[in-house]
């Protein structure tokens, strides 16, 4: 990593703001990296107060409840980078994004765990009719009753989407005793014992349990709907700790009071409140054999001190050393810093002559390439270049005039 003697941008003038409670691990990462521009936010923002305050930010991080909506990036004229401090980056509008050649990263699988551990603990609760007898319990009523109560031993636990919380299930349940089936669009190879099922109808009509663990697309909107719960196993059980939108709400609050299925623990909503103490309702609420919880299938201290450090490290490795490894707009290119260069960092639109112009350009102007780095996609191109000390300001004023450069930044 590049030392902060050597960065071009004084670090003290970099602005960072963080928002809803990102992990202290975070911070303390800037901090011991040298930057102390850092302004930490307890709650979520609306979009005009999020105007306001990101008019002179270089880098802001985020979690779930933050929108990055177009409109804000509008404002952000200095911003390089966001730092989604969660495992999705749903909160931003990534297409802007990548137009305004902003860096979003974010900590796909650091939760993994605690999201798998609810998974298990949820299903002991509602297999074993914890619910009831704790309400029993808190009443003053003696229930102690085996009736309806079951080990998850021996039971089918059936994952709809075998990704990185899926697998960890899967892992988790078999460790059990459970027997695992799965359900992916994509062909997965299978961790232990687990087996695939063809279809959604196939995997429901099996399980005693099932379990999501897939993204919130166009595609996923209320896959378990009234159709679908009409296909699961008389008495099974549905866990939500994937996105809200995909279980018809209504429909499963119906098929619980019919009493088609016996249970379920739903820790995510299509409508969220932004800050706690905001009044909250379901559909599910008042429902005795329902675990509702407020979207913590990922909230422990590790995991929040675990998305700290990975997200951090990210950023700090694209502002020190034009690293874009995980970024979900910018192309991906994993650097490590050249000794005796300057970096200068070119973010383009991804159109024909580009790449020809910039080198063309330095050409003419005797300045000297070391190290050259090149990565498109659809959108947009990447071109990290390593040049000669003397020179590095005029290269950097000769590729701010090449024609479709989004950003250039002159790096150390």
């Amino acid at each position: 990593m590049a030392s902060s003697s050597t960065t071009s941008y004084p670090k003290d003038k970099i602005k960072i703001l963080f928002l809803e409670n990102i992990s202290e691990a975070a911070i303390r990462a800037f901090r011991d990296a040298g930057y102390s521009d850092i302004k930490k936010i307890s709650g979520a923002l609306s979009e005009d107060q999020l105007i306001q305050e990101i008019k002179n930010v270089h880098m802001i991080g985020i979690r779930s409840k933050t929108q990055i909506t177009e409109r804000v990036l509008q404002h952000a004229e200095k911003l390089q980078a966001i730092g989604c401090f969660c495992i999705g980056t749903n909160q931003v509008n990534l297409a802007a994004a990548r137009k305004r050649g902003v860096v979003v990263f974010n900590a796909p699988y650091s939760n993994t765990r605690s999201v798998a551990e609810l998974v298990i603990g949820a299903s002991i609760i509602l297999i074993r009719k914890i619910l009831d007898k704790n309400k029993a319990a808190h009443e003053g009523i003696w229930n102690k009753d085996a009736k309806g109560s079951f080990e998850l031993r021996g039971k089918k636990l059936g994952i709809i989407g075998y990704g990185n919380i899926g697998s960890q299930v899967s892992i988790l349940a078999e460790a059990m005793g459970m027997k695992v089936i799965f359900y992916d669009v994509l062909t997965k190879l299978p961790l232990g014992n687990a087996d695939a099922r063809k279809s959604l109808k196939e995997l429901v009509s099996e399980s005693d349990i099932v379990t999501l663990h897939i993204p919130e697309t166009s595609q996923t909107k209320n896959i378990i709907n009234k159709s679908l719960l009409k296909q699961f196993k008389k008495g099974a059980i549905l866990i939500n700790f994937a996105r809200g939108e995909v279980v018809d709400l209504d429909a499963l609050s119906k098929s619980l009071q019919e009493g088609h299925l016996s249970g379920a623990a739903i820790d995510v909503f299509p409508w969220e409140p932004e800050k706690n103490g905001d009044h909250f309702s379901s559909p599910l609420q008042n429902l005795s054999n329902v675990l509702l919880t407020p979207h913590i299938g990922g909230s422990t201290e590790e995991a929040q001190h675990n998305i700290g450090e990975d997200v951090s490290s990210k950023l700090l490795q694209y502002l020190e050393m034009g690293s874009t490894y995980g970024s979900h707009t910018v192309p991906e290119l994993n650097l490590t810093p050249v000794e005796g260069t300057h970096r200068i960092l070119h973010i383009h639109q991804n159109v024909p002559g580009v790449l020809s112009e910039i080198n063309i350009s330095l050409s003419d102007h005797k300045i000297n390439i070391l190290g050259q780095y090149l990565k498109t996609n659809d959108e947009i191109g990447y071109v990290v270049l390593d040049v000669d000390k003397k020179l590095s300001k005029n290269a950097a004023d000769l590729l701010r005039k090449v024609k479709g450069t989004i950003k250039v930044r002159l790096l150390y």
